[in-house]
């Protein structure tokens, strides 16, 4: 598809990512990611009534996956231990690799890809902040969840208060559910792998695996069916941004560098090197006074001159 320049963008050359520019941009994101979930808490009582009204509204609509998939996972350890480290592990393992996949081998594809991933991401924060929910397991039991991550907690490295590693339960926002990014990003996996993974292998991972995370989350009861449903939503709106906010930073690229002083070359001096020229053997460039081409050297011979020079007054 033929991309269009931004007018006043003709000439200006796009600069070439690097990794150590992207890595820190990826790190400072993922740090932002943390900190909203653990600064955005929230009132309890007010995620609890959150989690109710999104359970009443799947029970009016007929949606009832959850409880199931939680007694399943709860019933079967060969399906929910397994669920608990996909759910612990793979959010952060898969899609930082994916990106770095993407960055060496599909390099023309990335800063879209990347940018899309990161709009979403703050898209998803915003979520977290104004709409703290309590996820189904920490509802009251009379609600029919078990937390698979505290009932399998001896088979994994996680605690049994959350998905964090043991003590450090109380540094993570455990009411942000909704939307559930975990879904988000497996999504952006499989979009990234079907279009330019390139083997048939790649296509069955990239719709396995955001069917199989969405299960996942379901069954192990830290999300609802409608937190992968707004999960799915915000990569929708993050994907439709992604193109202004590149186009936004290309513009204000140009524009800084339109601003950028630049050195002023003195009229008729076409000669960048002000005279310092190098014959074939010298080291040291030196300095050479220009002579009129017309002009002989003063100890040259008539024959220098050529045969058909006219002869000298007398």
């Amino acid at each position: 598809m033929p991309q269009t320049e931004t007018p006043g963008t003709e000439v200006t050359q796009r600069t070439r990512l690097r990794w150590w520019t992207e890595l820190p941009l990826i790190l400072l994101v993922y740090g932002c990611y943390s900190a909203g979930r653990l600064l955005a808490r929230g009132d309890v009582s007010s995620a609890v009534d959150h989690g109710l009204a999104i359970l009443r509204l799947e029970q009016a609509l007929h949606l009832n996956a959850e409880h199931p998939l939680n007694r399943l996972f709860t019933r079967e350890p060969w399906l929910g231990i397994p669920a608990d480290f996909w759910y612990a592990s793979l959010h952060y393992l898969v899609t930082p690799a994916i990106l770095v996949w993407l960055f060496r081998a599909r390099a023309e594809h990335y800063r879209a890809a990347r940018t899309w991933l990161m709009a979403s991401t703050f898209i998803g924060l915003i979520g977290f902040t104004l709409l703290p929910t309590c996820p189904p397991r920490l509802l009251s039991a009379g609600h029919g969840f078990v937390d698979t991550m505290a009932h399998y907690s001896s088979y994994g490295w996680w605690g049994g208060e959350a998905s964090a590693p043991r003590g450090m339960g109380g540094m993570t926002n455990q009411y942000a559910a909704m939307p559930s990014l975990h879904v988000g990003w497996a999504l952006w996996c499989g979009v990234v792998l079907w279009r330019f993974g390139g083997t048939r292998l790649t296509k069955v991972l990239a719709v396995v695996y955001p069917l199989l995370t969405t299960l996942v989350v379901m069954g192990t009861a830290n999300h609802y069916f409608l937190d992968a449903v707004a999960g799915v939503a915000v990569m929708g709106v993050g994907l439709l941004l992604a193109p202004r906010l590149m186009g936004g930073t290309d513009l204000l690229r140009a524009r800084l560098g339109s601003r950028a002083p630049r050195l002023a070359t003195p009229a008729g001096s076409p000669v960048v090197s002000g005279g310092c020229q190098t014959s074939a053997g010298e080291r040291i460039p030196r300095q050479r006074e220009s002579q009129p081409a017309s002009a002989a050297e003063p100890d040259a011979s008539p024959s220098d001159a050529g045969e058909g020079a006219p002869a000298a007054a007398r």
